[in-house]
C-alpha cells in the first residue's frame, strides 16, 4: 500500500505501541491523527520521544460518541489501541476497565461503520487465559482470567458481530507480550530494568509464567500489514512461537544490566486463579495471511530496550509498584 496521502487515526497513540505505531505510519508518509486523553499539562506521552511534527494531535473522551464520530470522520483508516491496559488495575477497578474497554471499542467500531473506515482493533493474548494447548492459535478456546482480558475479548466480540451483521471492515490483532523502548513499569521487562539497574533489588512476584515476548517494532509491522491485507473479520495472532519464564527473563536482564537480585515480593502476586501460567503463541496464520514474520530476537529487542531504559532513568518512579 502507498501510504502517502491516506488519513489514518490511531486511537491511543501517546501509549507505547501507538507511538511507534505513529512514527512509522509518519515516515511511511501517512497524514496521522492521534487520539488521546486529555490532560490537564497538555502532554503528548510517548509521542514526545521523536519528532512528531505534522502529527494531528486530538484530545477527548472515546467512551463519547460524539467525540469518536468527530474524530473518526474523513478517516481512510482507524488503528484502535486506546485501552485501560493495566491488569492489577483491573483488580481494583473492574467497571471502570470494562466499561471503558468496551464503549471506547464500540464507538470507534460504529463511527468507523458510518464513515467506511477500515478499523485494526487491538486485541490481547491474555483473552486465551493459561494456555490448553501449544502453540496457542486463534482457535484456542478464550478463557479471560481477569477483567481486564475479559473487557478485551467483549470487544473483540463486538467485532465480529459488527463484521458479520453490518459487513464492517475490521480485522482484529492480538499480540502476545510486547515489549521495547518508551514502555513504562507497568510491564515486567522495563520493571526488570529499572530495578536492576537502579537500587539492584528486582521485586517480582510469580516467576514460573511463561512468555511469548514481541518486539514492539515487529507488533508495529504486524498492525501495518493487517491494515493493507483486507483480510477483514479475521483475527491475527502476532507471536513468536518461543516463550520464556519470567525467573529466566529475569536472569537475561540481569546479565545485560550487569547487576541485580531479585527478590519475592507477595503484593506483585496474581489472585491465584487470575494468574495466567503460560502463553506461547503460532503465528503461522499472520505468516499466511500478512507475510508477517518477526525479525528481532529476544536477546537483540532486550538489549535495545535496556539501553534505552539506560538513558531514561530520570523519567522513571523506581520506587513505586505501577500497576
Amino acid at each position: 500500500m502507498d501510504w502517502s496521502g491516506k488519513n489514518v487515526l490511531v486511537t491511543g497513540g501517546g501509549g507505547f505501541i501507538g507511538s511507534h505505531l505513529v512514527e512509522e505510519l509518519k515516515g511511511l508518509g501517512a497524514a496521522v491523527r492521534v487520539a488521546d486523553s486529555y490532560t490537564t499539562d497538555n502532554k503528548c506521552g510517548n509521542l514526545e520521544h521523536f519528532d512528531c511534527r505534522g502529527v494531528d494531535i486530538q484530545k477527548g473522551d472515546l467512551t463519547l460518541f460524539a467525540t469518536v464520530l468527530d474524530l473518526v470522520k474523513g478517516m481512510d483508516i482507524v488503528f484502535h489501541l486506546a485501552s485501560s491496559v493495566s491488569i492489577p488495575y483491573s483488580y481494583l477497578r473492574p467497571t471502570e476497565v470494562i466499561l471503558n474497554n468496551v464503549t471506547m471499542a464500540l464507538n470507534v467500531f460504529e463511527a468507523a461503520r458510518k464513515s467506511g473506515a477500515v478499523v485494526v482493533h487491538t486485541s490481547t493474548s491474555e483473552v486465551y487465559g493459561t494456555a490448553r494447548y501449544v502453540p496457542i492459535d486463534e482457535k484456542h478456546p478464550p478463557q479471560p482470567q481477569s477483567p481486564y482480558a475479559a473487557s478485551k475479548l467483549a470487544a473483540d466480540m463486538i467485532a465480529e458481530s459488527y463484521f458479520k451483521s453490518f459487513d464492517a471492515k475490521i480485522v482484529t490483532v492480538r499480540p502476545f507480550n510486547t515489549y521495547g523502548p518508551r514502555q513504562s513499569m507497568r510491564a515486567v521487562i522495563p520493571n526488570i530494568a529499572v530495578q536492576a539497574l537502579g537500587s539492584g533489588e528486582i521485586r517480582l512476584g510469580d516467576l514460573r509464567p511463561t512468555r511469548d515476548f514481541v518486539f514492539v517494532k515487529d507488533t508495529v509491522d504486524g498492525f501495518i500489514r493487517a491494515a493493507e491485507s483486507g483480510h477483514f473479520g479475521e483475527v491475527i495472532n502476532l507471536a513468536t512461537g518461543k516463550e520464556i519464564s519470567i525467573g529466566d527473563l529475569a536472569g537475561k536482564i540481569v546479565g545485560i544490566c550487569g547487576k541485580g537480585k531479585v527478590v519475592d515480593d507477595g503484593a506483585r502476586h496474581r489472585p491465584p486463579k487470575s494468574e495466567v501460567m503460560r502463553l506461547l503463541g503460532d503465528g503461522s496464520k499472520a505468516k499466511r495471511l500478512l507475510g508477517w514474520e518477526p525479525k528481532h530476537s529476544l536477546d537483540e529487542g532486550l538489549a535495545e530496550t535496556v539501553r534505552w531504559v539506560r538513558r531514561n532513568m530520570a523519567s522513571y518512579n523506581t520506587g513505586v509498584y505501577n500497576i
